[in-house]
């Protein structure tokens, strides 16, 4: 298993018009659904005056938790083709957040669809995609008169030190790339005395 996922650079945002309707489309960074949900209050609360604040969000290196809302759209029309297209550009701890100011003319079923779809695309487009690595984190503790084999291991490439702690029993905090574990694991276990606990979870 790959562990390569992808995510946005930065916030983009962007400006779509369609039959007189003006969609302000807006692509954040985040790292849970708390995150994304108080970024949805902050935008209904800023574009108070607008019709509709439809969104769209999926979060973590696996692509499970996700959620959308259509805002009063018909069902179907707006979070969906947002979550399309979130799915379309294979990113991650994103929000799509589609602001509506409607302008007279009704859109019709496809057509709300397709704006919404545009909309959300080019603020992806705005915001980037940037390639990242599932990260695992490893807890090592080691007796002092094993540091220097551990240190060898620490001092790796790809290897990131996050916590140290020098006694007569050591403790280490590791982060590398998920798909360096198997072989990371090997080298700490053949140190003497090393106990290795996985918190990546």
């Amino acid at each position: 298993m790959s562990d390569i996922y992808y995510t946005i650079k930065g916030s983009g945002s962007s400006q779509y018009k369609e039959k007189m309707s003006r969609f302000l489309s807006f692509a954040l960074p985040v790292k849970n659904a708390e995150e994304a949900k108080a970024l949805v209050k902050q935008y209904q609360n800023e574009y108070h005056d607008s019709r509709h604040v439809c969104w769209a969000y999926m979060i973590g290196a696996d692509r499970k938790e996700w959620q959308l809302n259509d805002n009063g759209e018909p069902s179907g029309t707006a979070g969906k083709p947002i979550l399309g297209q979130i799915n379309s550009f294979n990113v991650t701890d994103v929000i799509i957040i589609v602001v509506r100011y409607f302008g007279g003319i009704k859109l019709g079923t496809s057509g709300l669809i397709a704006a919404y779809r545009e909309a959300a695309r080019l603020a992806l487009e705005e915001a980037g995609i940037k390639e990242m690595h599932k990260m695992t984190r490893l807890s090592v503790s080691f007796p002092y008169i094993s540091s220097e084999g551990i240190m060898r291991v620490a001092k790796g490439e790809e290897v990131e030190t996050l916590e140290r702690n020098f006694d007569n029993l050591c403790h280490l905090l590791i982060e590398f790339p998920e798909g360096k574990k198997e072989e990371i694991i090997g080298k700490i276990s053949k140190v003497e005395g090393a106990v290795i606990e996985d918190i990546s979870a």
